[in-house]
């Protein structure tokens, strides 16, 4: 499953990724949907399995426009 980390602020969102990347975990920008309903447009998107990493960076860093995460369309939860 494609997981998308979602965030209100494009600075964050691409230091996120630069960060996932860093960890090992393979991750791009992508629009983020507008079924979101949030966001600057730019979202992170990696593969379910990598999920630990993801919650392992977000816990490093304080970044207060992080939304939450999405799976096959619907909210997973921040």
């Amino acid at each position: 499953m494609t997981i998308l980390a979602v965030f209100r602020s494009r600075a964050q969102t691409l230091d996120f990724i630069s960060r996932l990347k860093a960890a090992g975990a393979p991750v791009q920008a992508v629009p983020t949907p507008k079924e979101a309903g949030v966001g600057c447009g730019i979202s992170a998107k990696f593969e379910a399995r990598f999920m630990d990493k993801a919650k392992l960076v977000l816990s490093k860093r304080p970044y207060s426009s992080f939304s939450g995460f999405l799976g096959e369309g619907r909210y997973l939860g921040s």
